[in-house]
């Protein structure tokens, strides 16, 4: 019998997949995959699996998302296992709770396998738990690209309010405007920030400063990076340990 599953194939580092995703794509007739997905888990596929891309770039939309969902029900409607793979968790900014709908309007089985998302994942690898027992006892997932009209004011209120720890995804061409918004609406200047590029991969930079500074520090980001305001930011200081990793003689490197 046919059926999809929906697999977050984490942040970046291939070691990050779950024992679970890499069946689904192990698994696999038809995977469907996104451009941030590393790319090395796809020689995990079977032979004669067949491999397409959906990748998207911000501004820029290889396959829209409304022939992403045609293609899932097509393939699944066949007879094939089709494995979507998306970067992170695709319950967390990945546009996979509108590809269950799909599948469930068209009475397709699916499973949702769920990812490490870069909100955690990056900020960890960067030397930042976006929680603390002395510093947060709260995070909020976040998308830079915010509610529009009179309701933004409203919604950066709340922000600033409830959370102690902010991840906020797909900010880095907002990095100005957001800084601005959260310190208007209550949060100190000073307070610590990170932007995280790459993060989990060798290609990852860190990048610290606070909301008056961070863009200036910052300088051009290279997407995806992920901004992190809190707190525990301040904990990167003595938590860099995948810094210090990468910097490691090979023979202490686990």
């Amino acid at each position: 019998m046919s059926k999809v599953y929906i697999v977050g194939a984490g942040p970046g580092d291939i070691d990050l997949i779950t024992v679970k995703g890499l069946k689904a794509i192990q698994k696999a007739d038809v995977v469907l995959y996104d451009r941030l997905i590393n790319q090395d888990l796809l020689k995990e596929t079977k032979a004669g699996a067949e491999l397409i891309y959906c990748g998207k770039t911000p501004g820029s939309h290889s396959m829209s998302q409304e022939k992403i969902n045609q293609l899932l029900c097509r393939h699944a409607l066949r007879g094939k296992t089709v494995t979507r793979l998306k970067g992170g968790d695709p319950y967390i900014f990945g546009r996979g709770g509108e590809e269950a709908q799909e599948l469930a309007s068209h009475s397709i089985p699916y499973e949702v396998v769920p990812g490490i998302t870069s909100g955690v994942a990056a900020a960890a690898y960067a030397g930042i738990p976006v929680t603390h027992r002395d510093f947060s006892s709260s995070v909020a997932f976040i998308s830079g690209v915010s509610k529009v009209g009179e309701k933004q004011d409203e919604y950066w209120k709340h922000v600033v309010k409830s959370m102690d720890t902010l991840c906020i995804y797909m900010g880095v061409r907002k990095l100005p405007e957001i800084s601005e918004k959260l310190i208007r609406h209550g949060l100190k200047a000073d307070t610590p920030a990170a932007v995280i590029e790459w993060g989990t991969t060798a290609k990852q930079r860190t990048v610290t400063g606070s909301l008056e500074n961070i863009v200036e520090k910052a300088g051009i980001v290279e997407q995806p990076a992920m901004i992190v305001v809190g707190e525990v930011v301040k904990l990167r200081e003595e938590l860099q340990w995948f810094e210090e990793l990468q910097e490691a003689p090979p023979e202490l490197v686990v």
